[in-house]
């Protein structure tokens, strides 16, 4: 039986604030957001967690009587400008179409506790549990209700629609040392739409508790620019991918029904089902200087291979994927010796598509606006000495290819993703983004000193360094105990080389 090392504090709901007198707030927040063809290959219990922890050397009193108060002021105002936030998605049984519900009584979820876990070791790049920071993201969970569009929920009838919360938040403090400010939301939103959320937040209250002045409602544009477009006609789908996707969708409900029932009759709050007591998470941090070596490496040796098409350019990005998923794979197949490789490996990441396709979408687009981007290579290609050149191959076709079209293959996205993830065993994810300057959400208490996400042992994410250095590249990533130091040799090695070259 584990032991609670937190204290809660406080659970409370913060709602969205008043609007002005001018506008009627039924018009503005009593809607339904239907889904676009994005949204729904991830409608449902797909959450995504990420924690910032910041330096606080104050007791949990001092924090509750002088910053948290302005975190819910300035979150209720921040909810004014994006109150889809606060409202729910709802699934109901096939064939209807799932979709975002926002009403006038819309909260979102605030709980507060005090922790006397090592903040300063969750707060690092070194390896620490992996339930640890797992107990720091507030809890999401559905519910199955019976849904009457003129008379809301009503639990006496039959549970036929699933109900889940966009957004929860969580404050850990940890007294006289620091705090952990963390986000689950449910994946109807994408990374960079999150990421304006956050900031928008943390922006407005780091004003307001610098200033010790209230904000005006009607001067909230001032402070939240830019403002989100929740416009769902921005998309065009002209290749009909919705119809496949809720064909993927309506295939899946039921599976979806099964698991918020079964955490409703065991009063289980934890979406996931895997024992992640023999599991850390580390970080790995590759300076400007370690990129550089990366990039100039595999361009010789692509030049030496005499391709016709060698690249002139390799990002940042390809190069540090590249160099991890083949240090993987190396770590965990050194021993084989006889090993004939012949099993796929795949690697999947997302790419945001705002400014790849025909026509324009703003920047400030809320929802899911990206693709899928998927790379093949052989285990032997991987494992071998070129392993490192072989992956950059991979990537950056895999990139090309999304330039060229950007939904390539999105008919085979569901069947790609189990087969080579689900079913087999040689899939990596890459979840986030080094572009998104997550280190930049500052509520008043200074920049974070680690921006963390937590997910499975199969996701590595990636975010901009945290360093004061400036072009770094930073991943994360889940490890079984004992397996991070052998992962972690194989990485050095491979830096030297690239500083030898």
């Amino acid at each position: 039986m584990k032991i609670s090392r937190d204290k809660l504090v406080e659970q409370f709901q913060v709602g969205v604030a008043a609007l002005s007198i001018d506008n009627d707030p039924k018009t503005n927040n009593n809607k339904s957001f239907p889904l676009t063809f994005l949204d729904i290959p991830l409608a449902g219990p797909i959450y995504v967690k990420r924690l910032f922890f910041y330096n606080f050397p104050y007791s949990t009193n001092h924090f509750y009587q002088t910053t948290l108060p302005y975190l819910k002021h300035s979150l209720s105002l921040t909810l004014q400008r994006f109150f889809p936030l606060a409202g729910n998605l709802l699934c109901p049984p096939p064939p209807h179409k799932p979709f975002i519900q926002c009403t006038n009584e819309d909260s979102v979820a605030f709980t507060v506790v005090e922790s006397s876990l090592d903040f300063n070791l969750l707060a690092s790049n070194n390896p620490k549990s992996f339930n640890d920071l797992r107990t720091l993201a507030p809890k999401l969970v559905g519910k199955a209700m019976h849904h009457d569009p003129d008379n809301g929920y009503d639990n006496d009838n039959n549970d036929d629609t699933l109900v889940f919360p966009i957004l929860a938040l969580k404050a850990t403090v940890f007294a006289n040392r620091g705090v952990c400010i963390a986000i689950n939301y449910c994946h109807v939103m994408d990374d960079r739409s999150c990421g304006q959320f956050m900031k928008s937040w943390s922006s407005l209250s780091g004003t307001i508790m610098r200033s010790r002045e209230e904000v005006e409602s009607t001067l909230l544009d001032n402070y939240l620019s830019p403002l989100p477009c929740f416009d769902r006609e921005v998309l065009k789908d002209p290749k009909g991918l919705e119809s496949m996707f809720l064909s993927d969708y309506f295939r899946e409900w039921q599976g979806f029904k099964d698991k918020v029932v079964s955490q409703s009759q065991t009063q289980s709050l934890r979406p996931e089902e895997d024992d992640d007591e023999d599991y850390v998470k580390a970080t790995i941090v590759f300076g400007r200087k370690d990129i550089e070596r990366m990039k100039r490496f595999a361009l010789n040796q692509l030049k030496k291979s005499n391709e016709t098409e060698a690249p002139q350019y390799l990002s940042s990005f390809v190069v540090t994927s590249a160099f991890l998923w083949s240090a993987l794979v190396k770590t965990k197949h050194r021993d084989e010796e006889n090993d004939e490789g012949k099993e796929d490996y795949c690697i999947r990441f997302a790419a945001d598509v705002r400014e790849r396709l025909e026509y324009r979408i703003g920047a400030n687009y809320f929802g899911n606006c990206i693709t899928r981007c998927h790379g093949r290579v052989k285990r032997k290609e991987l494992k071998g000495e070129g392993g490192f050149v072989n992956a950059v191959r991979v990537i950056e076709k895999a990139i090309n290819d999304m330039k060229e079209e950007p939904f390539g293959g999105a008919e085979n996205w569901k069947s790609t993703f189990k087969k080579l993830f689900v079913l087999g065993n040689g899939g990596l994810l890459v979840a986030g983004s080094h572009k998104f300057g997550v280190y930049d959400t500052d509520f008043g208490i200074g920049r974070p000193l680690k921006v963390e996400m937590v997910h499975s042992f199969r996701v590595m994410s990636i975010a901009e360094s945290g360093d004061s250095e400036g072009g770094g590249v930073e991943f994360g990533m889940v490890f079984r105990k004992g397996e991070f130091e052998g992962f972690l040799g194989v990485v050095e090695q491979g830096l030297q080389v690239f500083a030898r070259a």
